[in-house]
């Protein structure tokens, strides 16, 4: 599957000539003030989009439906409410229909367990958004698995490495991952997405050729930033098995 990272979680996903809107946080820099939970005062998003007014408006045009994973703002901001049109198709978390609504939106489906979307068949998993007192701060949160024919893309959403994941793998045998990295971190508890250890073990764990990794240096808990990374990941040899786009790349999954 073709994919465009626009920024932090928020991606493009073409598959089956249908564009996916995933996650999308596309306000201006620094429009989101500080996050709670955490010391530090700068204000989010830290990073302008990648796009111009013109070019993210032909974006929206061209989406065909939006998944949304959980609804912090860093993945539904107040921009993406306004500019999306009230008609368009939105797949979220059941407890997440009713305040989406709210906003106006009235084509929204929630996904218990799967879904078909134009031949596309989409999964919802569970993701493990930080444990103890952060975890239950955070909320729930899902990942969600796009299969059409031969190609199955594991979006796993704001999680941290858990045996729910590690099932999701056993179960859907993924031929592509996105994973959101980063090690977000707040002031209370340990981090609550994936950080390198944890990315190092699903590499050690299955076999697949290519991850890639996004959600990276756009908001404040981020604590592993691009470059990190790939220091990282050549030090254990696994350089070959990521792909760390930058905003505005495209990549195939």
């Amino acid at each position: 599957m073709k994919v465009q990272l626009i920024r932090n979680a928020t991606i493009n996903i073409n598959v089956n000539n249908k564009n996916i809107l995933v996650d999308p946080m596309l306000g201006s820099k620094g429009v989101l003030g500080p996050f709670p939970w955490t010391d530090d005062t700068r204000a989010n998003p830290l990073t302008e989009l990648p796009f111009t007014e013109a070019e993210l408006n032909a974006l929206i045009h061209k989406t065909d439906a939006v998944l949304l994973t959980h609804l912090h703002p860093d993945h539904w901001d107040p921009t993406a409410q306004t500019l999306l049109p009230k008609d368009m198709l939105i797949y979220c978390q059941n407890e997440d229909i009713e305040p989406i609504k709210t906003l106006g939106f009235h084509n929204v489906i929630g996904i218990t367990d799967s879904t078909i979307f134009e031949g596309i068949h989409i999964h919802r998993t569970v993701a493990i958004h930080g444990e103890g007192e952060i975890g239950h701060l955070m909320g729930n949160a899902s990942g969600f698995v796009l299969i059409h024919n031969q190609e199955i893309v594991y979006l796993m959403g704001d999680t941290i490495w858990c045996k729910e994941v590690k099932q999701a793998i056993d179960h859907y045998q993924p031929t592509g991952i996105v994973i959101n990295g980063g090690a977000a971190k707040f002031g209370i508890g340990e981090h609550v997405t994936m950080n390198s250890t944890d990315i190092k073990t699903l590499l050690d764990y299955y076999p697949i050729k290519q991850v890639a990794i996004v959600h990276l240096e756009a908001i404040s808990p981020l604590q592993e930033n691009r470059n990190m990374l790939k220091a990282y990941f050549e030090e254990h040899n696994l350089s070959s098995r990521v792909i760390i786009p930058n905003d505005a790349d495209i990549f195939t999954v």
